[in-house]
């Protein structure tokens, strides 16, 4: 069973222990003064997205966080064959799968890449199992696009389509800022940032790849023994586990 959109900011209600409604007839004043939910993660609101500017200020902070990739395979590929049109459904899709799953966990949707999203758990919404919660994430977002699939590549055209997604997951301490100076971007950066990148990278379509510090935390949802795989960037095999 899937967790219900909250009704209050859980940034807030975390943070300042201020139940600011986000939904139902509550809400509407708030409304008024465009306090409504984020669109980085709508089970917080506006007045969390003005605190990032707090984070902004202090240029960077470190937090314990479960960073999420998911990449669309195919979609370079078919992008060169199909209609620009059959393209852009089969993005929106893959986006609103990920969105979806990612809010209902309670994750930062923090980059859109593409055909890769971001995802990062912890922050603004503290979450003790976030590991977890981003796993479970994952796992929608796969049972998801798989229930779609034949619909998919039927609307696209192509038959025997190579379509599907593959996820990366790492947890630890990750910085969280605003970084650069001609373009400043907020978003989290680290080695947590880059193996979860490089686990998405190495799995297969339809694949879930954990570090072992994510299957440490979320117990039994992950188990065997795993697989060493050579990640780009890193002089070690880190080993791998299919979730």
């Amino acid at each position: 069973m899937t967790p219900e959109p909250a009704t209050i900011c859980l940034g807030c209600w975390q943070q300042l222990h201020l139940p600011v409604p986000l939904r139902g007839p509550l809400s509407v004043p708030f409304r008024l003064f465009g306090i409504r939910p984020s669109r980085m993660n709508p089970n917080t609101c506006t007045i969390c997205e003005m605190a990032f500017t707090r984070v902004m200020k202090a240029r960077a902070v470190t937090i314990d966080a479960t960073v999420m990739f998911a990449d669309l395979r195919g979609y370079t590929a078919l992008s060169q064959s199909i209609e620009r049109q059959e393209m852009m459904s089969l993005l929106d899709t893959f986006y609103d799968d990920c969105s979806a799953a990612i809010w209902r966990y309670d994750g930062l949707l923090n980059k859109t890449l593409g055909d890769a999203v971001l995802a990062i758990f912890n922050f603004p919404v503290k979450q003790s199992d976030h590991a977890a919660q981003a796993l479970l994430a994952a796992r929608e977002i796969q049972h998801s696009f798989r229930e779609k699939h034949d619909q998919l590549v039927q609307a696209i055209g192509v038959k025997n389509a190579d379509i599907g997604i593959g996820i990366g997951i790492d947890c630890g301490q990750t910085n969280f800022g605003e970084f650069g100076h001609a373009h400043r971007d907020l978003t989290a950066i680290g080695t947590v940032v880059n193996r979860a990148a490089r686990a998405q990278a190495a799995a297969k379509a339809g694949e879930i790849l954990v570090t072992g510090a994510v299957r440490d935390r979320v117990g039994d949802m992950v188990s065997g023994d795993g697989n060493n795989y050579a990640l780009k960037g890193f002089e070690q095999p880190v080993r791998l586990f299919s979730a």
